[in-house]
């Protein structure tokens, strides 16, 4: 035998050998976060996780935006194990989401498709219940409520004409989108889709910088849709890039690509990650923001990683083997998540409510900036399952 038939033996022997250390990984770290949620369900029953401090969830009602990210939770732990248990959890949720909509409970704001996207569609999609499509379907018809002709985009907070939100748009915004997407798919009517696609259209005229960074929010004039300015509310000033507002654009405007096929929108998702994975630091876990000037006991944000290893596997199957990113990305990729499952997940200790330490929520406002994040435990499962058994969430069938 030659000496390079030799290595390529080897080669790729030792390739299998890692393939197969990877998916023992990535199992064990989604047997714990089962365990975590089950001791969850059992523990809070008929509760839905709140963000708080101390490394414990506030249960409470669903009168917030993060609710539906612990029934998605529930969703990718019944598929994954076929447990019957998750399901049931997820579906005895559904009466409480409908009632929430009826009642407009809290829902002047735009995160009305991470409520229901992950709860609703979610259980259709898993299940084909027709009472959870109708409910997604008036979830759908609430989002396009808050559509302002005037600025040409769906505003992010406030009702309308509220004197300081009345105009913003933020880049959280579109994961959001696959909700309308959906319902246009469900229905054939044209106005979700054009909403959505109108929408992601100005997110990437006006929130995507030159450079590849992001600005997290950006104001219009609500009644002529004049630019006025970039902004922030959760970063570290009005230039800097908050990092999970870039990781929801790198998963988003992916996402938006897939439903419309628009190629600059998978050019935009390839620029947002290039800046990403550019800027990670030495364990591959973000800071809360890329310009915030590093110190002792500077806050990371775990949650900002996971959206962006989901970004990033969505991407992926966008790009072909030739692509010059593809390289890089697969292995920050896999880098992110082997450190997200070695130095931040919680083991599956009975006292952890948490899936991921060390995440933020708002470090300028000295709201929860180092504890459990409820989405990034949402988008770390996401992850895991997808890279294990190709379960992709519930963006999309």
């Amino acid at each position: 035998m030659v000496r390079g038939a030799r290595f390529a033996i080897a080669y790729g022997c030792a390739i299998e050998l890692w393939k197969g250390m990877e998916e023992a990984m990535w199992q064990q770290a989604i047997e714990q976060a089962l365990h975590i949620l089950k001791n969850n369900i059992a523990g809070h029953p008929g509760k839905l996780p709140h963000i708080t401090e101390g490394q414990r969830y506030e249960w409470g009602g669903n009168d917030d935006w993060i609710e539906g990210f612990y029934i998605g939770m529930m969703w990718l732990a019944y598929e994954y194990s076929g447990d019957a248990y998750y399901k049931e959890a997820a579906e005895s949720f559904l009466p409480n989401f409908k009632d929430r909509l009826d009642r407009h409970v809290e829902l002047d704001h735009h995160d009305i498709g991470f409520l229901y996207s992950l709860s609703a569609v979610a259980q259709w999609r898993t299940t084909r219940s027709e009472e959870a499509r109708a409910v997604a379907l008036q979830a759908a018809e609430k989002l396009c409520g808050r559509w302002r002709p005037g600025m040409g985009a769906i505003q992010a907070w406030g009702v309308e004409g509220d004197p300081d939100n009345g105009g913003r748009i933020i880049i959280d915004c579109l994961l959001n989108l696959p909700l309308l997407f959906w319902a246009c798919e469900q229905t054939g009517d044209r106005k979700y889709y054009d909403i959505a696609y109108r929408h992601a259209r100005k997110s990437l005229k006006f929130l995507v910088r030159g450079d590849g960074s992001s600005y997290h929010t950006f104001y219009f004039d609500p009644s002529t849709g004049h630019a006025l300015r970039g902004g922030t509310h959760q970063g570290y000033e009005d230039g800097s890039t908050w990092t999970r507002g870039q990781a929801w654009g790198i998963y988003g405007f992916a996402l938006a690509y897939r439903y419309t096929k628009d190629a600059a929108f998978l050019d935009a998702s390839k620029r947002l990650a290039r800046y990403f994975i550019e800027r990670l630091p030495e364990d591959y876990v973000v800071y809360w923001d890329f310009d915030v000037p590093l110190e002792p006991g500077t806050p990371r944000d775990s949650s900002a990683s996971a959206i962006a290893a989901c970004g990033l596997l969505e991407l992926l199957e966008w790009l072909g083997d030739s692509d010059p990113d593809r390289e890089s990305f697969e292995k920050a990729l896999r880098q992110s998540m082997y450190s997200l499952s070695t130095n931040y997940a919680e083991a599956s200790h009975s006292k952890a409510e948490g899936l991921l330490r060390h995440g933020s929520y708002h470090v300028r406002g000295n709201r929860a900036p180092d504890d459990y994040m409820i989405w990034g435990d949402y988008y770390y499962l996401e992850a895991l399952v997808r890279m294990q058994k190709g379960i992709r969430g519930y963006w999309y069938e």
